[in-house]
This record gives structure tokens, C-alpha cells and sequence, in this order.
């Protein structure tokens, strides 16, 4: 009986013993944070401004205080100044899955790489041209460019699992923590504080701010800049038989024609999208609705209108059952030239092989024209600026997190009828908490993949305060501000949404 005791401890120990060694194993070391910290001078505002950028990985923690994910950020923050009171923004971009890239090097950062602004030639190869960011802000607010977990060179660390950070919530809770960590290392809780977000970069925002109000650490925001908006994704996912994205899409569509000279001739731009959102709100509108119940001459009238509005053959728009979805108009637009338009901006062209397929076959003129400009002189200015050395590449953007994102808004095991993702009434119901916080909404006519007429749909809905609601609106696309004279305007309108 005592041996077989004295076995059985032996056993224990031994299986505790290897437990604690599988335990180590099991454990991804942690490497160390890194860091690079640089300084600089440039005019902003007609100021010449000194400021420190900081470059460096932040690593957040589990509940167990371990460091399961290194979050990359770039900081750029006035010198001399008491910053304590000096407002702070917060930047990334959307995809999900790309990093805060353009944004950096198209609106807000020091320097800026320099794109084609008419949208007429593709940028080609390096080298590329980056310049002074002579519209910068940086004498009204620093800034805080964000790469969500698997963008740029953010990435799980030790036992942290991507999905943990790749959903809607789970990004949001990262971000939120992020944010605070970052306020509260830096003194900045009385700082004011605003959060720029680009495409799905605004359905972040509008979760993170409510986030934000929660955890023990109400963080009230001042403002979020929200360009190209898709808060409501009903009205910004072109698919048969949505018929809020026939509504919201058509305004958008006009423009473009407008701007090729297929539609909307003698009249403004401005003349012919209000002629546009007067007929669908007014007309196409009850008429989808009907469906079926339209008579043969209640149809061909809307087929007239269509093509009127759109530069499109009546033929094609009855053929499609007065139902235009954005690939199909993308590729018939400018058919007769062999050219394909771009989603994210409708300016850029593309001339593809395939001149009868029922979409864009290449990709994204307005993307793949620009990308590489984007990429190069971020590593270039990251390498020759700030001084930034690192041992894996800066991702743009991260194809494989798209489809392994999580969209569920509620945790395993409850009820979830799925749905289109909408982050407008948590913007709703903030803005109706917190009665300081504003918002800019800034849309490009010729964007095609979040319309302009979808923002105005979404801000009119969802308990939105719209009283401070500042809409405005720019003759470029999706990126706006790869058109020079919309990169003025954006940058004086949100100066003047920050300053008021």
C-alpha cells in the first residue's frame, strides 16, 4: 500500500513536471517593443511648428495582465506647447483589414505622396514624388495614426489569437483600449479629443466612441471626422433586390456620368445630382416599390429617366429590370471606349482585355493606379524621415483578414438574426449622451463604393442629432483627397470643424 502511494505522488509529480514544461513550450516568446523617436520642424497653419514623432509598437494586455498583441502607431506631437489642453486626433483607415497608410500619406501626415489629381494616367512605377504637406494641421491638434492588429506592423504577440482583434466588436474593444492607454501614458485626459476614420474606418469610429462611454473609463469624445462614411451598409452594398442601394446609388451614378460627359449636359454638377435626389426620392423610389404592380408605361418612363440620369442605353436599363447594380455600370458606362471605371473613385479608367464581361475584370482602376505610389513612400519616408527600422514588412493591407472577419454583433450562443452592419445608431445614442460631441461628414460625388446620397440617407435616420452634422461634398471620389483641389478644401473644412 506505501509503495503503491509513493507511486502515485511520483506520478503527480511527474505529470505537474511536464505540464509546467508544455506550459513553456505552448508560450510564444514576447520580443521586445520597439520604439523610434524623432524630431522635426515644418509650417502648419502658417506656423512653424517643432514636434516630436514617435514611432513605436504598444502592447495590450489580456485580463491576466500577459501582452497578447503589439498595436503600431505613429505619434506626432507639438513640441513647447502645455499639452495637456492640446486636442489629440486618433486616425486609421477602414478596409477592414488596411492600415492607416492613406490616410498618412494622403490628408494628414507631414509629408504627402504625390498621385495624378485629374485621375487621367496610371502613377507607374518609382520613383514616386512626396511633398510638404503645405495644408497640414498639425498647428491645431497632434495626431495618432493607427494600424489595427494585422495591418501595417501590428500582429498578435505571445498567446494573443487574431480573433480576438478581426470583428466588429473585438476591433473596437482594441482600438478603445488602445486609446486610453495611450491618453493616459501621454497626461492627455483633459486633452480634447477627435477620431478621423475613412470608409470602414467610420463604422470603427461610430462603435469606438460607444465603446468608449463603457469599461469604468468614460472617454467623451469632442469630434470624429467621418470621410467616406458607411455607417448603414444597406445603403453601401450594391446586390440584387436591396432596394435602399438602388436609391442610395443613383445619385452617385449621375454624377459620374456627369463628369464623362454622359449625362447632365448645359446644367452644374450641382443642378444635376439635386435633379437626380429630387427623382429618386420622389419618383423611383414609390416606383421600386411597386415592382411588379408598374404598368408597361410607368416602367418605360422610369427606363427614360434612368438613362437620362445615368448615360445609359434605355435598352440595357429595361433589359435590367430598371435595376442598375455599381459592376454592371462600372464596365457599360464608357463600353463603346473599351473602359472599365473605377468603384472607389469613378474619374480613374481602366482599359481591359475582356471588353463584355459584366464587370471590371482588373481590379479597381482608382486603386490599382495609385497603391504602389502609397506604399513606396510610406517605407521611404518611414526608412529616410523617421528613422524606422524593422524586420518584417509594412502591410498596406491584409487580404485574409476580409474573410475571417467577424460582423456578429453579439456573443456566441445569443439570439442573431444577421443583417446589414450599421454603426449609425450607436453614433445616434452617443451623440445624444455626450451633447458636446460634433461630427463631419465628408463624401465625394464620384465615389462609388459609399455614396454620398447614403450618407445623407443615413444621417437623416438612426437618432442622429443633425444639428451638429457638418455634410460636405468634393468633385473626387472614395480618397478625395488625391484630387488637389479637394485636399484644400477637405483640409480647410475640417480646420474650420476643429476651430469652431
Amino acid at each position: 500500500m506505501k509503495n503503491n502511494y509513493l507511486a502515485i505522488i511520483l506520478c503527480l509529480s511527474c505529470l505537474f513536471v511536464f505540464s509546467q514544461e508544455a506550459e513553456q513550450i505552448d508560450s510564444k516568446p514576447i520580443p521586445e517593443a520597439k520604439s523610434f523617436v524623432t524630431q522635426h520642424k515644418g509650417v502648419f497653419g502658417n506656423k512653424t511648428i517643432s514636434y516630436t514623432a514617435v514611432a513605436k509598437e504598444t502592447y495590450l494586455k489580456n485580463n491576466d495582465g500577459e501582452p497578447v498583441a503589439s498595436l503600431w502607431s505613429v505619434a506626432y506631437i507639438q513640441d513647447d506647447v502645455q499639452s495637456s489642453n492640446r486636442p489629440v486626433t486618433f486616425v486609421f483607415n477602414g478596409g477592414p483589414g488596411s492600415a492607416s497608410v492613406w490616410l498618412h500619406m494622403g490628408l494628414f501626415g507631414p509629408q504627402l505622396v504625390k498621385v495624378d489629381s485629374d485621375a487621367k494616367s496610371d502613377d507607374g512605377a518609382a520613383p514616386f514624388k512626396l511633398e510638404t504637406n503645405t495644408n497640414g494641421l498639425l498647428d491645431l491638434t497632434d495626431f495618432v495614426f493607427i494600424d489595427p492588429i494585422g495591418t501595417g506592423y501590428s500582429r498578435v504577440i505571445g498567446n494573443g489569437k487574431v480573433d480576438d482583434y478581426w470583428g466588429l466588436n473585438e476591433d473596437a474593444t482594441s482600438i478603445a483600449k488602445f486609446m486610453r492607454q495611450w491618453i493616459t501614458e501621454n497626461k492627455r485626459w483633459n486633452s480634447p479629443k477627435y477620431m478621423a476614420g475613412e470608409s470602414y474606418g467610420t463604422t470603427r469610429a461610430a462603435a469606438v466612441a460607444n465603446v468608449l462611454e463603457n469599461g469604468g473609463q468614460n472617454m467623451a469624445l469632442n469630434g470624429l471626422i467621418l470621410i467616406s462614411q458607411a455607417l448603414d451598409y444597406d445603403g453601401s452594398t450594391s446586390m440584387h433586390d436591396n432596394i435602399t442601394s438602388y436609391l442610395t446609388y443613383l445619385p452617385s451614378m449621375a454624377a459620374t456620368a456627369w463628369y464623362h460627359k454622359k449625362a447632365g449636359r448645359g446644367k452644374s454638377l450641382e443642378a444635376f445630382v439635386d435633379e437626380s435626389r429630387d427623382f429618386t426620392y420622389n419618383t423611383y423610389g414609390p416606383a421600386l416599390y411597386k415592382g411588379s404592380l408598374l404598368s408597361a408605361s410607368e416602367e418605360n418612363s422610369i427606363a427614360e429617366k434612368l438613362a437620362y440620369f445615368t448615360g445609359l442605353d434605355k435598352a440595357y436599363i429595361s433589359r435590367s429590370n430598371n435595376r442598375i447594380l455599381m459592376h454592371r455600370f462600372q464596365k457599360n458606362l464608357l463600353a463603346e471606349k473599351g473602359f472599365a471605371i473605377g468603384r472607389l473613385d469613378g474619374r480613374f479608367m481602366g482599359d481591359e482585355a475582356d471588353d463584355v464581361s459584366e464587370g471590371p475584370n482588373l481590379g479597381d482602376p482608382a486603386s490599382y493606379q495609385i497603391s504602389a505610389a502609397y506604399t513606396a513612400a510610406l517605407n521611404h519616408y518611414y526608412a529616410s524621415a523617421l528613422n524606422i527600422e524593422m524586420n518584417r514588412p509594412y502591410l498596406t493591407s491584409n487580404g485574409s483578414i476580409g474573410s475571417k472577419w467577424r460582423w456578429r454583433t453579439v456573443p456566441d450562443g445569443s439570439y442573431w438574426e444577421p443583417m446589414p452592419v450599421n454603426t449609425a445608431p450607436q453614433l445616434g445614442k452617443v451623440m445624444r449622451r455626450n451633447t458636446a460631441m460634433k461630427v463631419l461628414v465628408a463624401s465625394g460625388y464620384y465615389d462609388l463604393i459609399t455614396p454620398f446620397f447614403d450618407a445623407e440617407y443615413t444621417f437623416s435616420r438612426n437618432g442622429i442629432v443633425r444639428e451638429r452634422v457638418s455634410m460636405t461634398y468634393y468633385e473626387g471620389g472614395h480618397m478625395m483627397y488625391t484630387h488637389e483641389p479637394d485636399l484644400i478644401k477637405l483640409s480647410n473644412d475640417i480646420r474650420k470643424f476643429l476651430t469652431e
